[in-house]
């Protein structure tokens, strides 16, 4: 099969999982391999920094304390309790929801053909603020925040699709025109909610978290960010090959064999489900699930055999970082959607030039 000249396509036959023949192949192999490894690395530097300095030795000894109670003998309790209670969840789930919003947005960019969307396309992001807002202003508690943020993030997809079963023409075009719609309303709702909120008290909560933070997460928060986002990651993983194929379009697809509609539902409904978890412990945080995709593909090529476990390590590394810098560097603790704008948008020009002059 022909390699397409598209920049943006896949440049790899449909399973062809890497051939050691391809230019190059080797070398981008080694970079997922390093990509892989750092979120670990990663996450035991972001455990040690903060206002109260931690050890590595101290680190390590506390992670292994619940196995091996002796392990940390020598660790003062606060430090044992600061990283098992306080960092751990958190450093957990800033690796989930950077991978989770990288990821799908690698897929999104697949299924739709177009390197300059991301996971809030359909309306997800929107529909989980005005599930958190609605709560927010009826006097709920967090867990209630979480559910209703993921319902509606759910929900807003869901009302997408369905609009978009309503013509039969353009099937990808429309249901792209409908999460657009569909996320301007639930925008426009969460306004009115700002706008009906008390200024002294509950429109600061919903402001705040509309921007984004992990200040809230607590071990309660991982569970289900933890088995969503694990789940969807496998999934995407099993049948990155077949997103090579979609990039091809639904004519090619189709005359390899596979049903198209069939598989973006699928990975539609996949990437929904691990962003609206995402959102719904995290906030609105924006730009991961665009800017990581193309540093992806700038270092191991537009085949998404690489680019989706390359895009999982990159938005976990990515989003922990700049949470770590927000929580231990700066006076005061930053909301994540804030730095991610402020760093992605130059970071995004950086990589859209660099594209554009073959650097």
């Amino acid at each position: 099969m022909p390699a397409l000249t598209n920049d943006d396509a896949p440049v790899a036959a449909p399973g062809s999982h890497g051939r050691s023949d391809e230019p190059g192949a080797a070398w981008r192999d080694a970079l997922v391999v390093v990509g892989l490894a750092s979120p670990f690395v990663l996450g035991v530097v972001a455990l040690t920094l903060g206002f109260y300095q931690i050890g590595v030795l101290d680190v390590m000894r506390s992670l292994l304390s619940p196995l091996v109670p002796e392990a940390a003998a020598d660790v003062p309790e606060i430090a044992r309790r600061l990283v098992l209670d306080v960092r751990l969840p958190r450093v957990l789930a800033a690796l989930l929801i950077g991978a989770g919003l990288a990821v799908t947005g690698v897929v999104f960019q697949g299924i739709f053909t177009n390197p300059l969307v991301d996971s809030g396309l359909l309306g997800v992001t929107a529909g989980a603020g005005f599930g958190a807002a609605l709560v927010m202003l009826i006097g709920g508690g967090s867990v209630m925040i979480q559910v209703a943020a993921f319902a509606f993030g759910l929900l807003a997809v869901t009302l997408a699709f369905l609009g978009s079963r309503l013509y039969r023409t353009a099937p990808t075009i429309v249901l792209t025109l409908m999460g657009i719609l569909i996320g301007s309303f639930f925008a426009s709702l969460t306004s009115l909610l700002k706008y009906l909120a008390d200024p002294l008290d509950t429109l600061p909560a919903i402001t705040f978290w509309l921007l984004g933070g992990l200040t809230g997460v607590s071990w309660r928060s991982v569970p289900l960010l933890l088995v969503l986002t694990v789940i969807g990651s496998v999934f995407f993983l099993l049948v990155r090959w077949r997103l090579n194929v979609l990039s091809m379009g639904d004519a090619e697809a189709t005359a390899l064999g596979m049903n198209p509609q069939r598989m973006k539902v699928m990975l539609i409904v996949a990437a929904t489900l691990v962003t609206a978890v995402a959102v719904s412990v995290g906030g609105v945080i924006g730009w991961v699930g665009l800017v990581i995709p193309h540093a992806a593909r700038m270092l191991v090529g537009p085949d998404h055999l690489r680019l989706v476990p390359m895009s999982l390590a990159l938005g976990a590394s990515f989003l922990l970082t700049i949470d770590t810098v927000s929580r231990s560097l700066l006076p005061s603790e930053v909301p994540l959607g804030v730095l991610t704008g402020l760093i992605g948008v130059p970071l995004l020009i950086a990589l859209l030039r660099r594209q554009g002059t073959g650097w």
